[in-house]
């Protein structure tokens, strides 16, 4: 089983946001839960590219960082929910700012993102 190295003391901010921001998808996943309770079928669905494993490690690791909270119902099947914490909803700035960035500039981004596939 994989273990992520534990990070080295960090100099600065960014570079502990980054640690908790790093993993491909997670401020995706903030983002999506910041919208409301989701049920991990439906964050499936909103981010199509990603693989069931892969969301659901980066949901565990922002769950250890106390960024989102998983409520797991007793019941069969069994019934999970994730909402984000107050601590999570911190965050929400920082993804909100990334999020219009990346509108603000969709454009230019999207023909570098080609010209480097070529």
């Amino acid at each position: 089983m994989y273990h992520k190295k534990p990070p080295p003391a960090a100099p600065c901010g960014i570079l502990l946001t980054k640690e908790v921001l790093g993993g491909k998808w997670k401020a995706a996943l903030l983002y999506q839960i910041s919208r409301g309770v989701q049920r991990p079928g439906a964050l499936q669905r909103h981010i199509p590219d990603a693989t069931r494993r892969v969301l659901n490690v980066q949901l565990n690791e922002l769950e250890r960082h106390g960024l989102v909270h998983k409520m797991i119902y007793p019941q069969l099947p069994p019934k999970v929910e994730y909402d984000l914490t107050d601590f999570g909803r911190t965050l929400l700035p920082v993804v909100e700012a990334m999020t219009r960035w990346g509108d603000e500039n969709r454009a230019r981004l999207e023909q570098l993102l080609v010209a480097e596939q070529t």
